[in-house]
């Protein structure tokens, strides 16, 4: 259905386009820790705490994921007059693809979730909260700050998340002034009666959502055609995307279907990832593509968002990488940079996955390599495998080398089940690597020590441990590559 070439050239307009965001912003707390005990007070776990992180929610992460893939983003909403609504507008000011259009109500808190993690799994969610209508008064100022907003935008988000933002006059008024202004309009809703959203341009339930508005199931294809065909008749609107988790995406209209199967490699953490597919899909829709191939890129950008920890915003260069791979069934996922494999190996330690580390130039993979890589995987969760550049081979052991391509090779180590991510560096040592990852177990084999490992001082000054693999006998690459020119020479 798509062709790569268009939808690269999405990609490339996405810093040309200025998203207006509507709707409920809020502050998205997480604190992490561990729970190894039940409190003596009452039957729960006692959380000891690690860290806390706090970020923007809500559609505030909608206004986010627009930044961090470079388009431009005005976000209208309100906040309190309170510690958490300074924390937003903080937030929002250290991004200056960012233009806030806040609205301050003294009577009304900030929208404040705080989630509790032990161990990568969320013990409990807070919500500080009020999700009345606002007052007539900061309704004024809210459309006051979209009007402004409208005057340099190219597509409308209606951020949804029922705690009052967008109640009916507001949401009525919006949408008019859209229309008259000629700008496309997304909706998220959060309400069953989708008539409330009649002249948007495209809706984006989820399929409960979904399954309360039409009062249909939506298990298979077929069935949402049938629920989807229905709201879009009772409803007066054009075309809806059912977010569908792991079974992918529908687009339905009138005209045609398109069912978009899941993208996602590995699920993780699906906070926020509703809000990366809006984003996305703003950006490809003001960057003038179809719908089916802008439905396609916010599939992709929902499958990266998932793999992350926290509320989740999706880069530029995550979503272009996947577009790239994503006929590449999964190997070129593992070989990364540096930046990306540092966001793994975040997303990871949320979970309490031990990451281990090993490296080499991995020229002519024989046995002695698969040995070392499988007893590296047996001691931890998670394996990283540091693999030397051309160049960085070419200064090790001479112009000869390496027989082997860099991309060849890192192929053929992203294939293998017990590798996790290949991190290719251009250095003469993996030492900028060690430095960064901070790997709980570094790996090399058993013909050095300990003392003489690269990086093993840096692991074991912070609590890491060295593990010396095992050798097996009869294997080397330079001998292999001696006898094999030993051949050709007496031949």
């Amino acid at each position: 259905m798509q062709h790569r070439s268009h939808l690269l050239g999405a990609l490339d307009r996405f810093k040309d386009i200025n998203v207006l965001v509507l709707g409920d912003v809020m502050l998205d707390q997480f604190v992490y820790g561990t729970a190894a005990r039940i409190s003596p007070e009452a039957p729960i776990p006692v959380l000891k705490t690690s860290h806390q992180v706090k970020m923007l929610g809500g559609a505030g992460n909608v206004v986010r994921n627009i930044a961090s893939l470079g388009g431009k983003a005005q976000l209208v909403s309100v906040v309190g007059s309170d510690p958490e609504g300074t924390e937003i507008e903080r937030l929002l000011a250290e991004d200056g693809a960012l233009t806030p259009h806040l609205v301050k109500s003294v009577g009304r808190p900030t929208t404040v979730k705080t989630r509790f993690v032990a161990d990568g799994q969320q013990l409990l969610r807070s919500d500080h909260e009020a999700t009345h209508s606002l007052q007539a008064e900061t309704a004024e100022k809210l459309l006051a700050g979209f009007d402004e907003a409208l005057k340099t935008a190219h597509i409308i988000v209606l951020s949804d998340y029922a705690k009052g933002v967008l109640s009916d006059p507001v949401l009525f008024e919006a949408i008019e002034r859209g229309q008259q202004a000629g700008i496309p309009i997304i909706a998220d809703p959060k309400s069953d009666d989708f008539s409330r959203y009649s002249g948007v341009t495209l809706i984006t339930p989820n399929r409960k959502e979904m399954i309360a508005a039409s009062g249909l199931p939506c298990g298979s294809n077929a069935e949402v055609e049938r629920a989807a065909l229905a709201v879009l008749s009772a409803s007066g609107l054009d075309a809806v995307l059912v977010t569908r988790s792991e079974a992918g995406m529908s687009l339905i209209s009138n005209a045609a279907s398109h069912h978009i199967p899941a993208e996602a490699q590995e699920v993780f953490d699906v906070s926020g990832a509703g809000d990366s597919v809006i984003a996305s899909l703003a950006l490809a829709l003001g960057a003038t593509a179809p719908q089916a191939e802008a439905a396609y890129l916010a599939n992709l950008a929902g499958s990266i968002a998932v793999a992350k920890s926290g509320t989740a915003a999706v880069t530029m260069g995550e979503l272009r990488d996947r577009l790239h791979s994503a006929e590449a069934h999964g190997i070129d996922q593992k070989i990364t940079s540096l930046d990306q494999a540092l966001e793994r190996v975040s997303n990871w330690r949320s979970r309490g996955l031990k990451v281990g580390f090993t490296n080499g130039c991995f020229d002519l993979v024989h046995p002695g390599h698969i040995s070392l890589i499988e007893q590296s995987k047996a001691e931890c969760d998670r394996l990283i495998v540091g693999l030397n550049t051309d160049d960085s081979i070419k200064r090790l052991k001479g112009p000869e080398r390496p027989v082997t391509s860099e991309n060849s090779r890192a192929i053929v180590l992203a294939s293998l089940s017990a590798v996790d991510l290949v991190v290719p560096f251009n250095e003469d040592t993996p030492m900028n690597l060690i430095e960064a990852i901070k790997p709980d177990i570094l790996v090399k084999g058993a013909d050095y020590t300990v003392e003489t490992v690269v990086g093993s001082d840096v692991v074991s000054a912070y609590g890491g441990r060295v593990h010396l693999a095992e050798l097996k006998d009869g294997f080397s690459t330079t001998r292999t590559i001696q006898r094999l020119l030993g051949k050709e020479e007496t031949s």
